[in-house]
């Protein structure tokens, strides 16, 4: 791991998005609330704050972070038959979480697809990115032509 012990603590936001592209009765299912397994979206962001707090355990270079903030977010997108998902993770520390965010986005979207398999063996977990951080030495990162998030 890089050293961090010089560093200046800051406080850090990450976003990150991504998606999971479905067949339109999954994502109907889904609206519905009819899928065998439960709640899909309720689950799936439970799950990915537990993957944004685990991440240091998952990506070996990672270092274990104290969370301050995570939170997930979505957005059904029925003419693009997906759930667009976006995560929002803040930490006051020595370094950023970027790394947090974007397994919180991944987990989610996975969870997605584990609750949803039964129906829909072709789903695509897709376009996991990081949107925008701030902090740090490095100050503000924005991904150009990322369109303003949209909450319904």
């Amino acid at each position: 791991m890089v050293d961090v012990t010089t560093k200046n603590e800051t406080v850090r936001v990450a976003v990150a998005r991504g998606e999971v592209v479905m067949q339109p009765k999954t994502l109907q299912a889904i609206k519905d609330g009819s899928i065998a397994k439960g709640d899909v979206l309720a689950v799936a962001q439970v799950a990915g704050i537990l993957a944004a707090k685990q991440t240091g355990s998952l990506i070996p270079m990672c270092h274990p972070l104290f969370i301050t903030g995570a939170d997930i977010s979505f957005v059904l997108d029925e003419a693009g038959s997906k759930v667009n998902i976006q995560a929002t993770v803040k930490t006051t520390g020595k370094t950023g979480v970027e790394m947090e965010a974007l397994t919180a986005v991944s987990v989610t979207g996975l969870t997605i697809y584990d609750m949803c398999k039964a129906i829909d063996k072709g789903m695509v977990v897709d376009n996991v990115r990081l949107v925008e951080k701030t902090g740090g030495k490095s100050g503000r990162y924005e991904r150009e032509g990322e369109q303003q998030w949209q909450e319904k």
